[in-house]
């Protein structure tokens, strides 16, 4: 039997829950046509008010630009803070544990990071790059 079978079979389960679900829902539900749904505005405007590929204030784009950033350097505290006891301490035989002498510096590395992080914060806060009018 190949490795790869059990695999192959959570793929044909998983196109058969679609396929069942889309066709149980054909059938089995009710599809009543009402004269806005095919409308392309159902809330009784003739027209749009602005051009669907209007401008977008640059303040939409630096929000989330900065957003992502802080989240995604967030996410980096995650593993160190799992791992500094693993990185800093060692376990002997007899069972004490001993400081091997890279977690200050680990700390130190980590402090000098988020310190890095809050001047960038306190700049772009400072800019008004979080302000949204």
């Amino acid at each position: 039997m190949s490795p790869y079978f059990p695999l192959l079979v959570l793929i044909a389960v998983v196109v058969g829950f679609v396929v069942f679900n889309l066709v149980f829902s054909a059938v089995v539900g009710k599809s009543r046509r009402a004269r806005g749904k095919g409308s392309t505005y159902e809330s009784g405007m003739r027209s749009p008010i602005d051009p669907a590929r209007g401008r977008f204030s640059i303040k939409f784009f630096l929000v989330a630009v900065l957003f992502i950033l802080f989240d995604i350097e967030s996410v980096f505290l995650i593993p160190w803070g799992l791992n500094l006891r693993a990185m800093s301490f060692e376990t002997l035989a007899d069972g004490r544990i001993i400081a091997t002498g890279s977690g200050p510096f680990l700390l130190a590395e980590m402090l000098v990071f988020v310190g890095i992080l809050l001047l960038g914060y306190i700049y772009v806060w400072k800019k008004g790059g979080l302000e949204w009018d």
